[in-house]
């Protein structure tokens, strides 16, 4: 949730940047082999939150005019179900016997009776909790009490079951604990919501006030949907890789490469939507839509919807774009092609048609292009489906668009084979020598950062995707620098296709640059943590033999 004063958040930056490297580079888990078991949240949750328009200032009228609005809108038959009560709907304090109530002055009628409501409307009720001691608004002062569910997680679950709550949003709010404390936190409020026999969506941030864990894991074993980023501001560019606020070009950087997580059942979370709040130009504001859509994010509406207008409700009920959402196959598009301005993304559908995100994250118009077979089609006629503006057109293969400044050009691409993926494999790259993971230090995604070998902790910064003759990480590209000799540091940067981001992984287990002919070597044959991976003259040793797990 956004934090409440800038004073409190740089005090405690020092401590969040510290847990980083502890956080980030040491007691990772592997990455979870299927999305959480609980029945819901098959597709992307579709809903509202009161925070980004509102923050503290709710109360029961407000939220049963926005369910009313809904329904009027046509955003539930859209698929918007879950209106979720964010932070300061406490009580201050727990009754005598432990339990949470809601604050008398703002919700005089009670939860179970605001649950009944929107029940009554066809919704479902979300709210806002934290598994520590205190709320993002107490951390901060800006509320008053310590209602947090540390040490109360199985008598909170069972409230929030007796209320009739259908959605948990459960936010780390702590610049305190490691990656594998917050698993281990976070598990306790899973199971105790499994315990109560309530199909309830089960939603975290880890990254509050605290090291950016959420993109380092993949939380599909924890949650059904977990937040990837800091916390998201109405603009388009920040200019922060991963810190407090987020604009929304920076967190698709951020999101993009953690496709592999996206599966029915557990989705990573972008940040609930800041469209029709004003902050971006139409063009921005259709893109955010469009991006969130084909990553398979939750919907979920940030926006006073009791006043929204036309364009406003357009966007949000776009019915090709939440089609796509919504797919039953559960995936979040991958990134085709992407030269730090124009990015492709792919995303299959279950009917065996592909999405297609045409992306200019540069500042000037400029033509996007890819083709039928790059997007994981086969055949010599296709349909193309423009999701903005429903017009059809045919291509016997190119895919192209003329796209504004932070546009995105959508098209559903049917006709042709069934659909496969863009081939692609991937892992971890294991050096013989050490035994240690190649490694994106700190997840830096700057051009010209240095891989280096760490031990090995199932990151996103150790997982590399081959695709074709291309190796990447984090959505960058493994690159040998131009003109590069013996001696020259590997490094990565942003996707190119040229020949020196085309390798080669030989049955030896080498990896050769096309463009030089030199080999992916660490450094000295060392074997510490930290050592760096440069190109030199291919001998076949084992510090340049690497094998895929």
């Amino acid at each position: 949730m956004r934090h409440l004063t800038t004073a409190r958040r740089r005090a405690t930056a020092v401590v969040a940047a510290g847990l980083l490297l502890a956080g980030a580079l040491i007691g990772l888990r592997p990455p979870a082999a299927s999305a959480l078991d609980n029945g819901v949240a098959r597709t992307p949750p579709m809903g509202w939150n009161s925070w980004n328009s509102f923050g503290c200032n709710i109360n029961e009228t407000l939220i049963r005019q926005t369910a009313d609005a809904i329904v009027a809108s046509g955003m539930r038959d859209a698929g918007y179900q879950y209106v979720v009560v964010d932070d300061c709907w406490f009580n201050p304090n727990r009754d005598f016997a432990g339990n949470l109530q809601g604050d008398p002055g703002r919700f005089p009628s009670g939860m179970k009776a605001l649950g009944d409501y929107l029940h009554g409307k066809g919704l479902k009720f979300g709210l806002y909790q934290v598994p520590v001691d205190k709320t993002c608004a107490q951390y901060f002062g800006g509320y008053p009490g310590a209602t947090g569910s540390q040490g109360h997680e199985a008598q909170d679950a069972r409230q929030f079951a007796a209320w009739g709550v259908d959605f948990l949003k459960y936010d780390w709010c702590s610049p305190n604990g490691t990656i594998d404390q917050q698993v281990a936190t976070f598990a306790k409020m899973r199971d105790a919501l499994a315990a109560t026999g309530r199909p309830i969506v089960y939603s975290i941030n880890p990254n509050s006030i605290h090291a950016k864990t959420g993109p380092l894991r993949n939380w599909g074993d924890v949650a059904n949907m977990w937040r990837t980023t800091e916390d998201i501001t109405n603009a388009w560019d920040t200019g922060q890789t991963n810190g407090y606020p987020m604009g929304i070009q920076n967190i698709i950087d951020v999101t993009v490469p953690l496709a592999g997580y996206a599966r029915p059942g557990g989705f990573n979370d972008p940040d609930m939507m800041e469209v029709g709040r004003g902050g971006m130009t139409d063009t921005e504001t259709r893109s955010h839509f469009a991006m969130w859509a084909v990553l398979a994010a939750p919907l979920i509406a940030g926006n006073d919807v009791r006043n929204m207008n036309a364009a406003t409700q357009g966007v949000l009920t776009n019915r090709a774009l939440v089609a796509i959402n919504q797919d039953s196959l559960g995936l979040q598009a991958t990134q085709v092609s992407f030269d730090g301005t124009r990015r492709v993304l792919a995303k299959r559908l279950a009917d065996g048609d592909v999405a297609v995100a045409l992306f200019n994250q540069g500042g000037a118009s400029t033509t996007i292009s890819t083709t039928a077979a790059a997007v994981g089609k086969t055949g010599t006629s296709f349909t193309l489906l423009d999701a903005w503006t429903n017009a059809t057109s045919t291509t016997t293969g190119a895919i192209s668009a003329t796209v504004p400044a932070h546009g995105t050009v959508v098209y559903r691409v049917s006709g042709g084979g069934t659909g496969t993926p863009p081939p692609s494999t991937g892992g971890t790259l294991v050096s013989a020598a050490s035994g240690r993971c190649l490694d994106v230090p700190q997840s830096n995604t700057a051009n010209g950062t240095q891989p280096v070998i760490w031990d090995c902790n199932g990151g996103a910064n150790q997982r590399w995707t081959f695709t074709g003759d291309a190796i990447q990480a984090l959505g960058k590209c493994l690159d040998a620098p131009t003109n590069a000799g013996a001696g020259t540091k590997a490094q990565i940067w942003d996707c190119t296709g040229g020949t020196n981001q085309r390798w080669t992984r030989n049955a030896d287990g080498t990896v050769r640059s096309a463009q030089s002919g030199l080999c992916l070597d660490v450094n000295g044959a060392a074997t510490a943590n930290g050592t760096t991976v440069i190109l030199w003259t291919c001998t076949g040793a084992a510090n340049q033999r690497w094998t895929v797990r």
